[in-house]
């Protein structure tokens, strides 16, 4: 996703809905049916919600690791502390997570990696430029990622908000790939253009990113060397955020499909700017060909941050759909038919990027509870409670 003030798959990053400076709180979701006891999934749980503070003031995060209604979540751990953190993917072996990070004093967003405890963080990008989406190329000790740092060692400049939200697409972002260490630092596209949000094959052998180098926010796909591009989606509107299924028969993704007339023509002028405004955002899944396209999704609320659990029956997302002001981001658990909708997470903050590790035991995720100031994004773990999504 475009996650460039964070995905980060911002270039994303619809996580900036969240993270936006001043944004109010939607009122704390009421609890799912059938809610366990905290103290037997061996969580702490969040205090009482204060009264709502004024509108343009943020009010302080949801605290504790566990809420009432998190029925799929147990022995909730929090990995980092401190700063922005997002897009935390596992390794093949699940040892350890890929993520990005800024850093509470400000500066851009960078690679890290940490074991699977939160233990050794380390520096994988070049600590210049912005950086977004990195994943862990499997059987080769190598970690994907986009990065500003070849055009400009300074991050790149921000947006004008004057005309509304607006999400930057920088032409500056390159794919590149480094050792696990951050050294043989290799680049993977060259030209002007978007080319960011990427991930791998479970054997390694295919990327699947977004680019603009036909004009629009497209997925493509080529070798992990970056050879063999072929184009996957060629319909009006921002496609991104795309992982392939276990298998590597099937890709899902999130798509804006803005209608003909002024929203489209609105679009395409912002695009040539380098600018996109997030409204709304569908969940989607195609074959790795690119054929077979279908929606699964139609709520016309901000869907992001898609994968699929690990049989591919079902697809893990994030959504505004709960909150009628769009500021609350919870995970859903959807069938790929589009039926059985699931609210998987009930904190009353942001919660989004979930991806299940290879074994499918546990869930890395980002979230804005038990931040210890208002608007902090941590990495968060949780043992999964598998059994299909709700007929």
């Amino acid at each position: 996703m475009n996650r460039s003030s964070l995905r980060g798959r911002l270039a994303l990053a619809v996580v900036l809905f969240a993270f936006a400076p001043g944004a109010g709180r939607a009122a704390e979701p009421k609890s799912e049916p059938g809610t366990p006891d905290p103290a037997a999934a061996g969580n702490a749980t969040a205090a009482p919600a204060a009264a709502s503070p004024p509108a343009h003031v943020r009010p302080p995060e949801p605290q504790g690791l566990w809420f009432e209604g998190e029925a799929r979540l147990a022995n909730v751990k929090q990995l980092t502390f401190g700063g922005q953190n997002a897009e935390a993917y596992w390794s093949e072996d699940g040892s350890f997570l890929t993520y990005q990070w800024t850093q509470a004093d400000g500066g851009c967003d960078q690679i890290y990696t940490m074991r699977a405890d939160g233990s050794e963080r380390r520096l994988v990008s070049t600590g210049t430029g912005r950086t977004t989406c990195s994943y862990a190329i499997p059987g080769t000790k190598r970690i994907l990622f986009s990065s500003t740092h070849e055009a400009a060692a300074e991050c790149p400049a921000v947006p004008d908000f004057s005309e509304g939200y607006v999400w930057p697409i920088y032409s500056t972002y390159e794919i590149w790939t480094a050792k696990n260490d951050g050294s043989d630092l290799k680049r993977l596209t060259t030209n002007d253009a978007y080319d960011a949000e990427a991930t791998t094959t479970v054997d390694g052998a295919w990327v699947v990113f977004t680019s603009t180098r036909d004009g629009d926010l497209d997925l493509y796909k080529m070798r992990a060397d970056g050879s063999d591009v072929t184009r996957l989606t060629d319909e009006p509107g921002y496609d991104g955020g795309a992982f392939f299924s276990r298998d590597g028969k099937k890709i899902v993704y999130r798509a804006s499909r803005p209608d003909s007339g002024q929203a489209l023509d609105d679009y395409r002028a912002l695009l040539a700017r380098g600018l996109v405004r997030p409204r709304s955002l569908e969940i989607w899944w195609m074959n790795a060909d690119g054929t077979g396209k279908t929606r699964v999704t139609s709520n016309g609320a901000a869907n992001f941050g898609p994968y699929f659990t690990p049989d591919a029956s079902a697809i893990l997302f994030a959504s505004n759909v709960g909150d009628p002001k769009g500021r609350n981001f919870d995970l859903y658990l959807v069938n790929v038919d589009g039926t059985g909708l699931e609210r998987v997470t009930t904190c009353a903050s942001f919660d989004g990027f979930p991806m299940f590790s290879p074994d499918g035991k546990k869930l890395a995720f980002a979230s804005n509870r038990n931040g210890a100031v208002p608007g902090e994004t941590n990495i968060f773990v949780a043992d999964w409670k598998a059994a299909g999504a709700k007929k």
